[in-house]
């Protein structure tokens, strides 16, 4: 674990904060050590956020103190915790898509030319950002613009920036979320060299298999309480949920049993590409169609062909025995498909709004007449859905983005259910949220197939394809690479497929 001083290098001890009408933090303790990744773990809403805000400045405390290496401090703002050497890589990246990787890295502290102070040394900053990702261990271009590189080049750049303000304690929030299982690995080395040179990681994340492999120590929050802190060892990963949930969650993966009925959606030879391959499936009433694939196979842009977003350059998609051509949204809602986006954030909420506005977005039709909205018919149907998806929020007059991810995911939900589409399409439904909040996912798709909707299940969490799907699509590439069922469904075939392997390994 590092260095074992007896003098933490971070002690944020009794921290609550209240906002109208919630408890956030309750007389939170924790302490992180030099040379240690210490996860932070616990539900949407348990007060993981706001306790790494008011670490980084941005929220202020109600009571309680923070103390770097014993000394007491006060951390007003985000300048101040930056002063103290504490850095936040965010789940959303902060960089500039226009800018080269050595702008970005250096953004905050441009070298000037000698005797020039109002121009940028533009080989002094190449040169330190080169060192900065030479420490990491890291092959990438400094002269290349940030929008030119990947998810997982993007997040060694996001790390890269936070190491250029001489961080001592680098927070982590979600840094996997859109990695491949190659990518976590190479960010995990470069976590393992930054905890080997004396530097201390906040590590939070809902992939526990993550948290197992990478952290030192772990702290479980919920409902803005400590409920244990200790060495990773001491944890099992079912007590972790248990502790997080406060309750056993038992049968995650429980996908009631239902007959499956007649073809909903057959799609053939679907043409996404020009000079592609055709795609050709069917799926069922009652039935859950995995489609799994490692990043950029093909699946997510399948799921907005089929929506309408996506160009198709030929093949037939038939709804119900009837053909048609989905060219707009608009057309895939009025056909009776709905598609619930992988990023909830930009494509699936307007944060702007409230949970109201946000739930009957897609049922306009139905709450209003000749243009005026009929406030009975909203709240009737606002009122059913929050009901129903257990949403938490103090009041559907709420703005959807003041919500934990997992609400809003839910509120996502919530206003296709509105629709009651034929064919639901999930792109990552569960992606970055809780594991309590991931167990009423997995029981509303249940739902659906018991009520004979076909659903399109999309994801890059193998357990989770496998386990909730009747089959498994596999795509690699931009083609379908095979379909696995049954006993021949499991994680191991799914991902020798998704890699370009066979089903059945050598």
């Amino acid at each position: 674990m590092g260095d074992n001083k007896d003098t933490p290098l971070l002690a944020m001890q009794g921290i609550s904060k209240s906002f109208p009408g919630v408890k956030a933090l309750d007389k939170v303790d924790f302490q992180l050590w030099p040379g240690e990744v210490h996860a932070l773990v616990g539900e949407n809403g348990a007060g993981k956020s706001t306790l790494i805000k008011i670490l980084a400045g941005v929220y202020s405390m109600d009571s309680g103190e923070t103390l770097i290496e014993g000394k007491p401090v006060d951390i007003n703002s985000p300048r101040q915790a930056s002063e103290y050497g504490i850095s936040v890589v965010h789940q959303e990246f902060t960089l500039v898509p226009q800018m080269t990787v050595s702008e970005n890295i250096m953004l905050s502290d441009m070298p000037s030319r000698p005797g020039l102070r109002f121009l940028v040394d533009k080989k002094a900053m190449a040169s330190g950002a080169r060192e900065i990702l030479d420490d990491l261990g890291v092959d990438i271009s400094v002269s290349s613009p940030v929008r030119s590189l990947t998810v997982a080049e993007q997040q060694i750049v996001e790390v890269a920036k936070a190491l250029s303000r001489k961080t001592r304690i680098l927070v982590m929030d979600e840094p996997t979320a859109a990695l491949s299982n190659v990518e976590v690995d190479r960010l995990f080395n470069v976590i393992q060299a930054l905890v080997s040179k004396g530097m201390a990681v906040v590590y939070i994340s809902h992939k526990l298999d993550e948290i197992f492999r990478i952290s030192d120590r772990l702290t479980v929050l919920r409902d803005g309480r400590v409920i244990s802190s200790s060495p990773i060892s001491h944890f099992t990963r079912n007590e972790v949920i248990k502790q997080m949930v406060g309750r056993e969650l038992t049968g995650m993966y429980d996908k009631p049993k239902v007959d499956i009925g007649k073809p909903v959606m057959e799609v053939g030879n679907l043409l996404l590409d020009p000079m592609g391959q055709g795609i050709s499936f069917t799926v069922h009433e009652g039935e859950v169609l995995g489609i799994a694939g490692l990043m950029g196979a093909g699946q997510i842009r399948l799921a907005r062909a089929l929506f309408g977003i996506e160009r198709i350059y030929g093949g037939d998609v038939i709804l119900k025995g009837k053909p048609m051509k989905i060219s707009s949204p608009g057309k895939a809602v009025r056909t009776g498909i709905g598609l619930v986006t992988e990023n909830r954030k930009e494509e699936g909420l307007v944060q702007l709004l409230s949970v109201s506005k946000n739930i009957t977005l897609t049922v306009l039709d139905n709450v209003s007449h000749m243009g005026v909205l009929s406030h009975q018919a909203e709240a009737s149907i606002v009122a059913d859905k929050i009901a129903k998806l257990d949403i938490k929020t103090p009041s559907p007059k709420q703005i959807v983005m003041n919500l934990s991810g997992g609400n809003q995911q839910k509120v996502v939900l919530a206003k296709w259910l509105a629709v009651d589409p034929d064919v639901m399409i999930m792109c990552e439904p569960t992606r970055g949220i809780d594991v309590g909040a991931k167990a009423e996912i997995y029981r509303l798709i249940g739902e659906m197939a018991c009520n004979g909707k076909a659903v399109l299940l999309i994801s890059s969490e193998i357990p989770e394809v496998v386990g909730m799907s009747d089959r498994v699509m596999v795509m690699h590439s931009g083609k379908v690479v095979g379909e696995l069922t049954g006993a021949e469904c499991t994680q191991e075939a799914v991902m020798r497929l998704a890699t370009g392997g066979s089903a059945v390994g050598a």
